[in-house]
């Protein structure tokens, strides 16, 4: 039981999501440069997840008053006292301090320096400042969640090129209609622990054109792969359709009655296109 609620702390479902998109970043990188480092790999994947399960314990932390209040939070560890501050923040101490050092041995100093901000804008410019004071704490949580895939990429180029850039900004924009989906359905325990989300702030019509406005910019990121010659033409295919599904169903939104069931469906497609992209990405730089 006690193993179970400290690997809870670790959030496995957004430690895996992140996971996930690292390995689809450095794939994509290994099938367009036609070279596979598997001890680089190793390092890369391995440290990532390391580090990231460090930034989820220690938000379990800092964001224990708040969870205690939302339905979908208060049985986290240290929310219900299950966990000691002092415990969690020992956990997130040692995963951080193995996961630095496994990217500092295995991995390039480009993903070292990816890794360090993106523990730092999560954990502290997002977790302990935006979330609770501004409307746009989603957006500097989105620039985290970006990281994975970029430090998975640049690990195999060894440079910020446009692949990086448009890698980035898929996952940058994927995390708007993801979250703010969330923001609409579960609306209320938002409201209560006073955190400033778009939903709460400005209401969910102005939220469901957010989520509109970002499923256009991620389709576009993703299709302008292809022009410039980092995947082919079936996954320029097989990404426009569902893009083009998602884009249809996002514009749904702004004429339905039933937000939250919209919102939900929603937020479940944007988890299959998620995990579409991180297939597509190394299969589509490999196929015609």
């Amino acid at each position: 039981m006690a193993l179970k609620t400290y690997y809870q702390l670790t959030k496995p479902g957004v430690l895996y999501g992140n996971v996930l998109t690292g390995v689809a970043g450095f794939l994509l990188g290994a099938a367009h440069f036609r070279r596979f480092d598997f001890v680089l790999f190793a390092a890369t994947i391995g440290g990532m997840t390391l580090v990231i399960a460090s930034a989820c314990a220690l938000n379990n932390v800092l964001d224990r008053d708040i969870d205690r209040i939302m339905a979908r939070t208060k049985g986290r560890g240290v929310a219900s006292g299950d966990v000691s501050v002092k415990a969690g923040l020992a956990l997130a101490s040692i995963l951080g301090l193995l996961g630095l050092v496994v990217l500092i041995v295995g991995s390039t100093t480009k993903v070292v320096l990816i890794g360090l901000v993106g523990y730092v804008v999560y954990v502290w410019l997002y977790g302990a400042f935006s979330k609770r004071r501004s409307v746009h704490g989603t957006l500097v949580g989105s620039v985290s969640g970006a990281m994975p895939i970029l430090a998975g990429y640049v690990a195999v180029s060894d440079r910020y090129d446009m692949a990086a850039l448009l890698v980035f900004l898929q996952l940058f924009f994927w995390q708007f209609p993801e979250f703010y989906s969330i923001a609409i359905y579960r609306r209320n325990e938002y409201a209560a622990a006073g955190i400033p989300l778009m939903s709460v702030v400005y209401g969910v019509r102005a939220t469901v054109w957010q989520i509109a406005v970002y499923t256009v910019l991620f389709v576009a990121a993703c299709l302008a792969l292809t022009p410039l010659g980092f995947t082919g033409w079936l996954y320029l295919l097989s990404m426009g359709l569902l893009g083009a599904y998602w884009i249809k169903l996002a514009v749904q939104g702004l004429m339905t009655q039933q937000p939250e069931a919209w919102a939900r469906k929603m937020f479940h497609v944007s988890l299959i296109a998620l995990l579409a992209l991180c297939v597509a990405l190394p299969l589509g730089a490999l196929l015609p």
